[in-house]
């Protein structure tokens, strides 16, 4: 495998490219240049032949002349004369020459071995051709030792009378040797040239490769998320420009890379700081992200991400597809409470698709806000306009029926005349209260009340709350007990204001105190910049259900049992605005039937404001 792997390579395939490149280009030249000197050799050997045969037959021609004229017979003188030009004068390396005379019988043979041919006839075709008078008469034959011959025969003449024919049969081992010495050559220049390329094509081919491994090694750090490397450029070439382009994207990438992260950063901290709760899904609704509030907002505690988006919101899949394709993309879902001193919560959910260029739907973003404030200050805001509407309607119906009462002849009768006006005066006084303290309220809710701060004595207030109600405390024979903790003195404050504070928490405890009850005011310093006031009472107390709206504008307990004893439901509400306004807070405490103990803390600040 790992053989095979290597053949994979770049720098092998060139050098196997450049080796058959000049395997195939030498190749080539040489058939080219052996064929081509091939067929030189051959037409030079075969015109030296024929040069050969020509010479030696015009002398034939004159040695047989006298022969032909004279006799049939050729003598022996002419014959000894063949024998010594053919054997001194046409030898022929490696060849046979052969004269003979009309009848095709030879007359003389250059090779001594073949001396028995003489008188026989030479039945060649060569030779039969030209005693016919045929001149050209060439042909390749192969001997008995495989060996390649060339043959020429010539006819000889005696004015236009054939006297005889020259037959020359040559070997072509000579030829042979030299094409093959030539191919020997060709074969180890060949192999040479083969070397030195493949020698060459290593190192052209490393030249090549070298940068792009290189580059591969780059591309591999920066896929690794490696930037700090650069690729070296060693020329102005195409690898050159290539290895600057990849150092110049490699830069780009990584500026790139850095916004993006920065911007990703960004947005990551946006969402973890975002009071909104925020769900991303893909197109199937499959949850893919959650901020940390939205996970708070819907109680999760990992991502929540591989589910439903309707599973995760609690809703039907149809809803979900309804909000994101419908007109309404909105929709409030209630969150139960888990636990019974956990209130119920109230979320908004805005749905938003994201679209891909082919306005394919791509993510779909669910915005969770919590509304259970808006909830319930609107709640309020219903509630306090529907009691102030009942405070004032009841009244007003009651002094228009003791109006019309009276016109109707009540005037009349002096005693029920004086009844009715003074039922009139008491709910006229009810209604002057009741938007006394609206308008009260509205001053600290806007801010426009001002405080007329002075240094009040702590002990002597709370003295003189505990006189001012002490009528009422001796007809319910309620003891009333001040007790101040050592060392609280003065401090700076609206005592009108705080007066009023008081004055409505002792009266709420003597209206639900029994007869006989306690009733203790009591000041301590629960840190050294503030000073805590409680009321307590042994009273009827206040059921656990009510506690978290007792401090409501016109919330009550007993609606009916407090409107009977005056009260207009907004005393606790103006005592918190006023604790409020100083800077303090205000918290109640009650057990049903055992009593309730309301306590505010005042910021202990002496003359100009500072702490003391």
């Amino acid at each position: 495998m790992k053989g095979a792997r290597i053949f994979r390579t770049i720098q092998v395939k060139l050098i196997i490219i450049y080796v058959l490149l000049i395997l195939i280009a030498i190749q080539l030249i040489g058939v080219y240049f052996i064929t081509t000197m091939k067929t030189s050799l051959m037409a030079s050997f075969t015109n030296n032949l024929n040069e050969q045969a020509n010479i030696l037959t015009k002398f034939v021609e004159q040695t047989l002349s006298p022969s032909s004229q004279n006799s049939n017979a050729v003598d022996e003188q002419t014959i000894a004369d063949l024998r010594e030009m053919v054997s001194t004068l046409f030898s022929i390396n490696e060849a046979e020459i052969q004269v003979v005379d009309a009848s095709g019988k030879v007359l003389t043979t250059s090779v001594q071995s073949h001396q028995w041919y003489i008188g026989r006839k030479n039945t060649t075709l060569a030779v039969s051709r030209a005693l016919q008078g045929i001149r050209d008469n060439e042909e390749m034959i192969v001997g008995e030792d495989n060996e390649r011959k060339k043959v020429i025969a010539k006819p000889a003449y005696y004015q236009d009378k054939i006297v005889g024919a020259v037959y020359i049969i040559a070997s072509m081992n000579e030829v042979n040797e030299t094409v093959n010495r030539v191919n020997r050559i060709f074969v180890s220049g060949m192999l040479i040239a083969l070397g030195l390329t493949g020698v060459l094509a290593v190192l052209l081919a490393h030249t090549i490769t070298n940068p792009i491994k290189m580059l591969t090694r780059q591309a591999t750090a920066v896929a690794e998320g490696k930037f700090n490397q650069q690729v070296p450029v060693h020329g102005d070439d195409e690898i050159g420009q290539l290895s600057d382009a990849f150092n110049n994207m490699t830069n780009r990438l990584q500026e790139a890379l850095s916004a993006n992260e920065e911007e990703k950063e960004k947005l990551s901290s946006i969402l973890a700081n975002m009071s909104d709760g925020v769900v991303a899904a893909d197109e199937h609704n499959i949850v893919m992200m959650t901020n940390h509030r939205a996970r708070e907002m819907l109680g999760i505690k990992r991502e929540g991400e591989g589910s439903m988006l309707s599973e995760l919101l609690g809703l039907q899949e149809a809803q979900v597809q309804k909000l994101l394709h419908g007109v309404e993309h909105a929709i409030v879902i209630r969150k139960e409470a888990v636990e019974k001193d956990e209130s119920e919560e109230i979320m908004r959910v805005t749905f938003t698709p994201i679209y891909r260029r082919d306005m394919t739907a791509a993510w779909t973003i669910a915005v969770l806000q919590d509304v259970t404030e808006q909830e319930k200050l609107e709640q309020s805001r219903r509630e306090f306009v529907a009691n102030v509407s009942h405070e004032l309607r009841t009244p007003l119906t009651t002094i228009k029926s003791y109006a019309e009462a009276l016109d109707d002849g009540a005037m009349q009768d002096p005693e029920l005349g004086d009844r009715f006006v003074g039922v009139i005066r008491n709910e006229t006084e009810r209604m002057i209260r009741l938007v006394t303290d609206l308008l009260h309220l509205s001053r600290l809710d806007s801010s426009q009340a001002i405080l007329r701060r002075q240094s009040t004595s702590i002990p002597d207030m709370l003295d003189e709350v505990a006189d001012r109600f002490s009528f009422q405390l001796r007809q319910k024979a309620i003891t009333a007990t001040v007790r101040v903790e050592s060392g609280i003195r003065s401090i700076w404050l609206d005592r009108d204001q705080i007066d009023q504070v008081l004055d409505n928490l002792v009266s709420n405890a003597i209206k639900y105190t029994m007869d006989g009850g306690k009733i203790e005011i009591a000041a301590r310093k629960p840190d050294a910049v503030s000073i805590a006031i409680s009321v307590r009472d042994t009273g009827i107390g206040i059921p656990q259900k009510d506690l978290n709206r007792i401090f409501e504008r016109f919330y009550r307990v007993d609606k009916a049992r407090s409107r009977n004893m005056g009260g207009t439901g907004l005393g606790l509400s103006i005592a918190r605005e006023i604790i409020k306004a100083h800077g303090g807070a205000i918290a109640l405490e009650s057990e049903w039937n055992e009593g309730t103990t309301v306590t505010f803390t005042l910021p202990d600040l002496q003359e100009g404001g500072e702490s003391a």
